[in-house]
């Protein structure tokens, strides 16, 4: 399978830091930083004047990260600086700037129509995320990081749609997204469970 263009750009972008002394951890470090930052920025806007500004700042360190994230495994590949704990880090950045993402969407759109109902529909989706990212993680280990990959199509995966998100921030739609991660992601969680299961299965009679 052919990588995706994100992580393609990435190779290139990390080639000067092949002989510095430059980790893998560093650059996960730098994008569960980004990550998180841009959720307080999102969070915080709500309780400002300047929500607008705020809000797409955050969002563009969200993307920043997301990006950032690719980096970590290619400098790996590339110097063969590779070990269970700073795979186990990058998992771990993962889940926690997704989850912060749809935490600080619910904490900035309590003031919108969905009043305090926004912060149970961010659990939803942070709970959701975390699952999917277990499972994932669990495929990994037993089946090897093929099993776990997602599909792509034309250098594209399902989670390039996050470099979207600048959109929902510039529109003001932090609303509608929240809707749609409450909704959409226990939908995608129940189809991961369900792949999980048959990959296991269809495993176990070879």
């Amino acid at each position: 399978m052919s990588k995706p263009w994100d992580a393609k750009l990435a190779y290139y972008l990390i080639l000067p830091l092949k002989n510095t002394p430059i980790t893998p951890n560093h650059l996960t470090t730098i994008r569960l930083i980004t990550g998180v930052l841009g959720s307080g920025f999102i969070a915080y806007s709500a309780f400002t004047q300047n929500s607008f500004l705020l809000a797409n700042i955050g969002a563009f360190l969200f993307i920043f990260s997301a990006f950032f994230d690719h980096t970590d495994g290619e400098l790996a590949r590339l110097t063969g600086k590779f070990s269970k704990w700073g795979h186990n880090y990058d998992l771990i950045s993962d889940a926690i700037v997704l989850i912060s993402l749809f935490l600080s969407t619910g904490i900035a759109t309590i003031k919108s129509n969905l009043g305090m109902g926004a912060l149970p529909m961010s659990f939803i989706a942070s709970i959701s995320v975390s699952g999917i990212f277990y499972l994932m993680n669990d495929l990994e280990l037993k089946l090897g990081k093929e099993a776990a990959r997602q599909p792509n199509f034309a250098g594209l995966e399902a989670e390039d749609i996050l470099y979207l998100f600048p959109l929902v921030t510039l529109f003001n739609s932090l609303e509608s997204f929240l809707i749609a991660a409450a909704i959409g992601s226990p939908i995608f969680a129940i189809y991961v469970i369900w792949d999980y299961q048959k990959t296991l299965k269809k495993q176990e009679k070879k």
